[in-house]
């Protein structure tokens, strides 16, 4: 069982100024975001302080430890904005009570509202993040399990504000060896959506075959050359499903990378520039490269890292040597 969750209320407490704690918090803060904005003018995505700013310091006691990455993606769905994401926040904290807490983000009755409640009360929690839109806002939650300890789809099925389509495609998940490895759950509370992740995948999900038979399975559309030649070096796939449908609605393979110009895929230019210039702590550069198959067609995302942590290689379960592209 998970710790109890922080209070919101005091994870984000009044800053003094005149403390030199404090003091020197706002600077890192102020840097944070001075890179924040400079990455999103590389994407010619505006960056609005009034709109960034309260998420930094809702979070800002966590910003210290936690893993910062910068994620670009192609496709309609994502144009336009620079998602920031911040992991390896504590075991106890709720990030989405921070969310509510410093409006954030609206509170609803859907069960998107009360899901990541449920899950933080029922299962052991590792370590937990956000992510948010430079213009979109608050976005996502995530909730890690430990490392040594994966979980079932089933009892996360069971709980009472699941999506129906977990347990629905129960039967799809356990033909295919992943119903026990559930490393990670992310909730998006604008798209209504949750993504389940699965680690140590069975080495078949990653063979061509294997991929074009999880796509066809789900009805969606057989997989490019791209994602097959990707997929072979993934260590990561996951799922999206909502409560709207009972339908697995999209699926990803994820490949972690210290050069993701060394994938056997073709980065987009505006994606490529990004790369080349977003600012980064250190020389230890790494990114997670990822292709989603959809109803409507394939999208790339690349997750840039800008503030890494080695711990975060036993969180993803990943070690040095498991990198692809090198």
């Amino acid at each position: 069982m998970s710790q109890p969750a922080e209070s919101a209320v005091s994870a984000v407490g009044p800053v003094s100024p005149e403390s030199p704690e404090n003091t020197a918090d706002s600077a890192a803060l102020a840097r944070i975001y001075a890179d924040i904005e400079k990455s999103a003018g590389l994407l010619d995505v505006p960056c609005e302080r009034a709109k960034v700013w309260p998420i930094l310091t809702a979070y800002e006691d966590k910003l210290a430890r936690s893993v910062i990455a910068f994620r670009v993606a192609t496709g309609a769905r994502n144009a336009g904005d620079l998602d920031c994401r911040f992991t390896m926040f504590p075991a106890s904290t709720d990030p989405y009570a921070i969310a509510l807490a410093n409006d954030l983000t609206a509170k609803t009755d859907h069960p998107v509202g009360a899901f990541l409640g449920e899950i933080h009360r029922n299962f052991p929690i590792d370590t937990s993040g956000i992510d948010f839109g430079v213009v979109g806002g608050f976005k996502k939650t995530w909730s890690f399990f430990p490392a040594d300890d994966l979980q079932g789809l089933a009892p996360l099925a069971e709980l009472p504000s699941a999506p129906p389509a977990l347990g629905e495609n129960l039967d799809f998940f356990t033909r295919h060896g992943l119903h026990d490895r559930v490393s990670l759950v992310g909730i998006d509370y604008r798209h209504r959506t949750v993504n389940t992740y699965f680690a140590h995948a069975p080495a078949e999900c990653f063979q061509p075959e294997g991929m074009r038979t999880l796509l066809r399975e789900i009805g969606l559309p057989e997989p490019s050359e791209r994602l097959l030649r990707l997929g072979r070096e993934a260590f990561g796939i996951y799922t999206t499903v909502g409560w709207d449908s009972r339908k697995i609605e999209r699926i990803c393979f994820a490949v972690m990378t210290p050069d993701p110009f060394t994938l056997p895929v073709a980065i987009e230019p505006k994606i490529e520039h990004f790369l080349h210039h977003y600012p980064h702590d250190g020389d230890d550069r790494r990114s997670v490269y990822a292709i989603t198959s959809a109803p409507d067609g394939e999208y790339h995302k690349v997750q840039a890292y800008y503030q890494w942590r080695a711990q975060m290689l036993n969180v993803m379960l990943l070690s040095d040597s498991e990198e692809g592209g090198a």
